[in-house]
């Protein structure tokens, strides 16, 4: 009689609190929580709604979870209840770490994290200044929490395209120009964004200054394909996704492993030219860096695969046309050229590269919105396995006869 009189009590003050009531499993336990703390009791799953009903410091509530399998620039540590969220490399040149306190919502603040931004999770609102994160929310099934992005013209991705012209998102813009009044007023609990180091470009300073919560994202800091693509776990903590972030990377990871294994044991490797001249001087990447990784794993050869930079190295244009002048391939990865008139355009001695007489100049722009949004820099940073197919259709076509190129496409 007292037990049933104490359950009613305790009911009353939950339906009195407003708060989500999540039934907490009893007998389930030995579940080791990772890093940190340990946990006596398992839930069955992440919590991915609602806030704790009445809080256990025994229970783990994050049965799910994830760690870096590829990318070098995040790190998470389980405890229980909370997670910790560290950033290793937010930008080119970065001193110093960001570090994020994850606390499962209904579940008391840990000590010890004063000067960590916390963040209650699962978040409800959320706000994506960089459209990379987009495909991040759509594979996890999480588009109904966006309220704002940065800027409509560069999204296109389907889904959000038809709720932007739906009314349902705001615009907030980026950088220096974003507008934190819109940010107020769609009140996330998260926004998630990416920053240079620069002030004069970074968005995240004035959003810290209007007390909003905000996350940094450094996906295109990676240097391997699959190590950017990885950053869809880092979104997932946020959410406590952490189940559903791990299907969804794992298939993209052997999909990648299954189409660089078809190029691996190619007998010829056409050599390949990276980037196009800018002002005076011709960019290219470094041999460590994530898209000479790609040409690798596509059967290509990259003509600075010998060089140890993980960035872009800026070149004399005399340097690039001594090495690549036969070179039998050509990406210039840019978002200007459509068709062959840009390239002798841009400068006439293009038409001296092997590439160009032989009509083996491709470009990554074949999925461009009207509005000049290049998809190859969100649906393709999230699918590598799908641009690695795109390579290798073009470096060898009889390997993927059925394939059709996706982002990149002929200039002739």
């Amino acid at each position: 009689m007292k037990t049933s009189v104490l359950v009613c009590m305790w009911l009353v003050l939950v339906v009195l609190a407003g708060c989500t009531v999540v039934q907490i499993p009893e007998d389930e336990t030995g579940f080791a929580a990772g890093e940190g703390e340990m946990g006596s009791t398992v839930l069955e799953s992440n919590l991915s709604e609602g806030c704790i009903g009445a809080f256990d410091p025994e229970v783990d509530y994050f049965p799910d979870k994830v760690a870096p399998e590829y990318a070098e620039g995040w790190r998470v540590a389980y405890h229980g209840y909370y997670k910790v969220l560290t950033l290793h490399n937010p930008w080119r040149g970065a001193e110093e770490t960001f570090q994020y306190l994850l606390v499962q919502c209904g579940a008391p603040v840990p000590e010890g994290f004063e000067d960590a931004p916390m963040i209650e999770v699962p978040v409800r609102r959320v706000a994506a200044l960089t459209s990379t994160v987009l495909p991040h929310l759509h594979e996890l099934g999480l588009l109904e929490r966006l309220v704002a992005v940065d800027r409509f013209d560069y999204i296109n991705t389907a889904a959000v395209r038809e709720m932007i012209d739906a009314g349902a998102l705001q615009e907030a813009g980026t950088g220096t120009g974003v507008n934190t009044e819109i940010l107020i007023d769609v009140d996330p609990e998260l926004v998630i964004t990416f920053a240079y180091g620069n002030l004069d470009y970074d968005t995240h300073p004035k959003l810290i200054e209007a007390g909003l919560p905000v996350a940094l994202t450094a996906g295109y800091m990676e240097t391997t394909p699959l190590g950017r693509t990885e950053w869809l776990k880092v979104t997932s903590l946020f959410f406590n996704q952490e189940e559903e972030a791990e299907a969804v990377f794992g298939g993209i990871a052997t999909r990648y492993g299954e189409m660089a294994e078809l190029a691996a044991g190619v007998e010829t490797r056409p050599t390949v030219l990276v980037g196009i001249a800018r002002r005076d001087s011709w960019r290219v990447p470094g041999g460590n860096s994530y898209f000479a990784r790609y040409v690798a794993d596509a059967g290509g050869s990259y003509l600075w695969r010998e060089d140890e930079s993980t960035g872009s190295i800026p070149l004399a244009m005399e340097t690039v046309f001594e090495v690549a002048s036969s070179a039998d391939v050509w990406l210039p990865n840019t978002g200007a050229w459509v068709g062959a008139d840009d390239i002798l355009a841009a400068d006439e001695r293009h038409g001296n590269l092997a590439a160009v007489e032989r009509g083996a100049v491709y470009n990554n722009n074949a999925r461009v919105n009207e509005w000049g949004g290049n998809d190859y820099w969100e649906t393709g940073v999230a699918n590598p396995d799908l641009v690695l197919a795109d390579l290798i259709k073009i470096f060898h076509p009889d390997l993927l006869p059925d394939h059709e190129l996706l982002w990149f496409h002929r200039l002739d």
